[in-house]
């Protein structure tokens, strides 16, 4: 689908910079796409926050990385 619209010059160089795009179409679509993923694994985060109970906790691997036979592993 075609669209019109205003991005700042400075901003498309930039997307057409760091998506390495041959093209400013190309570029634009990259970032949508990025953006919309983010935003979808964001929501799953979201949703699965505190629903899994056996999960390591902060205090499960503050301990591990203390382990000594975890260090040797490195």
């Amino acid at each position: 689908m075609k669209t019109t619209i205003d991005i700042p010059p400075g901003e498309l160089k930039a997307v057409v910079k760091n998506t390495g795009a041959k093209s400013r179409a190309e570029a634009v679509l990259l970032a949508v796409k990025e953006f919309n993923r983010r935003r979808k694994l964001a929501a799953l985060a979201d949703r699965l926050k505190g629903s899994l109970p056996n999960f390591m906790t902060l205090e499960d691997l503050q301990a591990m990385r203390e382990d000594a036979k975890w260090e040797a592993a490195k």
